[in-house]
């Protein structure tokens, strides 16, 4: 997510820590670099104008010069700034008093529309709401059963489909349903198209009117560009957008349209999305997305995400046999898969202060899911005996895991070092308890900021050679 502003931005923060004492002119060729790296991530002119304004005000104003840490003082201007601009504040959904709050869902087609509502849908499911899912899109073939699949994997009901209706007409239908099934929300997905025409707007002024939504969500692909912008002014001024939803801010792209939504519409970003999966949808934090951006970490949303995606049970269960000095295979599964439920290893370092650089690194050597895809397939590969007792894996049974899990013995052999070197540490954990073990762990650099992450050697680690780690293949995000 903005990487490459990002990895400007921190370059140009790095120079200025490295100076020590700033002058005037410091800051001032600072904000220049900012305003060409800003440039460079395709936001709007008018929002970087206004952006650059503000910061130099602000940085004139403190004097910044004279205070004890200049460089973090800059860090912290852009940072407000860019928190203003993204919106200052994280904007709720609007919920009426009397049931079914009506969310109608805009967007061209291809912005990730149908999904999106799903994925909504699932969202509020999980705060105990009853949701009706109903697609109004009679124009893109197989649009509604796409709808009524996505619904039926996240257990949430959705309006059965009549052939040859209308859009006004399915509309008044999931109305009535929706008063009727007693439902909390009626997510209302309707057509796109692959432009914006005249058509497009009469059909969904139609739907508005019909509905009366509380919500008027706009999705919006992030790596459109510029031409997001240009989509969510023509909707707003049309239909009356409440807010936006951003979709594949998870890409490569350079996102600074994002960053400028807010400035030429006046409507907040209220979700964005973050991969094809239907729990991959967060809400927007202006301030956490700043901190990210300029890679400052977001531990708050690592901690709502492992308080939301992790199996509390198993983690009480894996504390206990770690604290018993016990750990085998099934553990080290349990351990993938919790990470794997959390984003992998670059999304959650992602969020961690200090090491969104070396986020980046893992993504450009060949770290993904799908190599946590094989260091499973390999766990699951072996027997319950294996799994329990690492001594009986010899020659043939590696061969025979390798051939299972349709991998290289080699990658056999990396779990298995992996692991041996966990299991160690556990012992290690277990022997001089946790006081000691921090000091060992300090001794050795193996801390946040060492070789390791959590005393779990070369978990984060950026593999080198034929050493073992958790991850070894391929590329994500």
């Amino acid at each position: 997510m903005f990487e490459g502003l990002t990895q400007r931005l921190g370059g140009i923060f790095d120079r200025l820590r490295g100076r020590g004492a700033l002058t005037e002119a410091d800051v001032t060729a600072a904000l220049r670099e900012v305003r060409i790296a800003l440039l460079e991530a395709d936001v709007a002119l008018p929002a970087l104008k206004d952006f650059l304004e503000k910061a130099q005000e602000r940085a004139v104003g403190q004097n910044i010069i004279q205070t004890i840490n200049p460089a973090q003082q800059v860090i912290k201007i852009v940072h407000d700034t860019l928190v203003e601009m993204l919106g200052a504040e994280t904007v709720a959904l609007t919920r009426v008093t009397n049931p079914p709050t009506v969310i109608l869902m805009l967007g061209l087609q291809g912005s990730g529309k149908t999904t999106t509502s799903a994925k909504l849908a699932k969202y509020l499911s999980a705060q105990k709401q009853k949701v009706l899912l109903a697609s109004l899109d009679t124009h893109r073939p197989a649009a509604q059963e796409q709808l009524a699949v996505l619904a039926k994997q996240i257990d949430v009901e959705s309006l059965p489909m009549v052939v040859g209706e209308k859009p006004a007409a399915i509309a008044r239908r999931a109305m009535d349903a929706a008063r009727r099934q007693a439902a909390d929300v009626l997510i209302v997905d309707t057509a796109g198209r692959l432009s914006v025409d005249d058509a497009l707007m009469a059909e969904l002024a139609e739907i508005r009117d019909i509905s009366q939504p509380a919500e008027k969500l706009l999705v919006l692909d992030a790596m459109t560009g510029q031409d997001a912008l240009t989509t969510a002014k023509t909707f707003h001024e049309k239909i009356g957008t409440t807010g936006f939803v951003l979709t594949r801010m998870d890409g490569d792209a350079r996102g600074g349209a994002a960053l400028s939504l807010r400035h030429a519409t006046g409507q907040p970003i209220k979700f964005f999305g973050v991969g094809e999966k239907l729990d991959a949808l967060d809400v927007f934090h202006p301030d956490r997305l700043a901190g990210r951006i300029l890679g400052m970490g977001d531990v708050v949303s690592l901690v709502e995400k492992a308080a939301a995606t992790l199996d509390q049970a198993e983690m009480m269960q894996a504390a206990q046999k770690l604290q018993q000095g016990q750990f085998d295979f099934d553990d080290l599964l349990t351990q993938i898969r919790q990470l794997k439920k959390m984003g992998g290893m670059k999304e959650m370092m992602g969020m961690l202060p200090g090491l969104g650089n070396l986020a980046d690194k893992l993504g450009n050597t060949d770290v993904d899911e799908r190599a946590i895809k094989h260091q499973e397939a390999i766990i699951l590969s072996m027997t319950p005996a294996e799994r329990r007792d690492v001594g009986v894996l010899n020659a043939s049974r590696r061969r025979r895991i390798a051939a299972g899990a349709g991998v290289g013995v080699s990658d056999v052999n990396k779990v298995v070092k992996q692991y041996l070197m966990m299991r160690d540490t556990m012992k290690q954990m277990k022997k001089l308890g946790k006081k000691g073990f921090l000091r060992q762990m300090g001794a050795h650099g193996l801390g946040m900021g060492g070789k390791g992450l959590g005393g779990m050697p070369n978990v984060g680690k950026i593999p080198q050679g034929d050493a073992p780690s958790l991850h070894n293949d391929d590329t994500r995000r």
